[in-house]
């Protein structure tokens, strides 16, 4: 496996393979788990060279001492990806992503309504840096697909909406949701979950579980109420929001003959953040 820490390296890498060869990136912020080897095993599957990005981003982080935190295992992430038969793996500095960095660039762009509810409303700004560093990504990749997990059902919206605004050639695909054996949704921010933190923390994936499972058999109302009852009884978690919203604008859907619905779920569990979701 390459691994890469330029952008000049990587596109004398990528260069002579374009013609002939699909290429598909993989991008993550490292602390990878099953949820990321499986993007991967599915881009392997569709295309001829995956290449998997490993970047902390620090302009999509609201809370310094979250970046501050944000678990970095290099080593072991190589490991996975070697393991995995990843082609290559492009971990770049933050100047080299931001060559004026800690001044900031200019970038804003109009990603809809949908970027200003749920995690926009709780994280302002925070789709704003998203889309500015997988832009450079794939500015610096150039991939025909790009791959991203469904655990962040809001942000694969964003950078679709992204990927319009600029007309980018690049197929999004979004892959689903990668769980424990009991439900839990996997993220690189499990590991700061204590024992009991990581107990409380299935209450997310019931809650959502049990909105699928009793969806047009119980009113939204109803189904709406019982999920944060169910949340707010567990001592130790926060619920920031639950909803069952449209998944292209995000807003509340108003019956359940809505196409394509999604629940969505945010909540605090002891000092760690979660956020899941799951398809109606």
């Amino acid at each position: 496996m390459e691994i890469i820490h330029t952008i000049a390296a990587l596109k004398t890498l990528l260069a002579p393979l374009k013609a002939t060869s699909k290429i598909a990136l993989v991008p993550t912020m490292g602390a990878l788990h099953k949820g990321h080897l499986s993007l991967i095993k599915l881009a392997q599957q569709e295309t001829d060279i995956v290449i998997c990005s490993i970047f902390v981003n620090p302009t999509q982080f609201t809370d310094p001492k979250d970046l501050e935190k944000y678990p970095r295992p290099l080593a072991h992430d190589i490991q996975l990806l070697e393991e995995v038969g990843c082609f290559a793996v492009f971990m770049p500095t933050v100047k080299e992503m931001y060559p004026s960095f800690p001044v900031p660039e200019d970038w804003h762009i109009d990603l809809g309504e949908a970027e200003f509810v749920l995690e926009g409303e709780f994280r302002k700004g925070h789709y704003q840096g998203v889309t500015q560093i997988v832009k450079k990504l794939f500015d610096a990749v150039g991939p025909d697909t790009a791959f991203f997990g469904q655990k962040d059902f809001q942000q694969v919206l964003m950078i679709k909406n992204m990927v319009s605004h600029f007309s980018l050639p690049i197929e999004i695909v979004s892959c689903p949701i990668v769980r424990e054996d009991d439900g839990l949704a996997m993220s690189s921010r499990n590991i700061h979950l204590s024992a009991q933190d990581r107990k409380n923390a299935l209450v997310l994936s019931r809650s959502l579980q049990y909105v699928k499972d009793h969806y047009g058999k119980e009113s939204l109302g109803s189904l709406i109420d019982h999920a944060r009852r169910q949340i707010n009884g567990i001592p130790g978690v926060e619920l920031d929001y639950f909803t069952i919203a449209d998944p292209n604008t995000l807003q509340p859907i108003k019956d359940q003959d809505h196409p394509h619905p999604v629940a969505l779920v945010a909540a605090k569990v002891g000092e760690t953040r979660l956020i899941d979701n799951m398809l109606m």
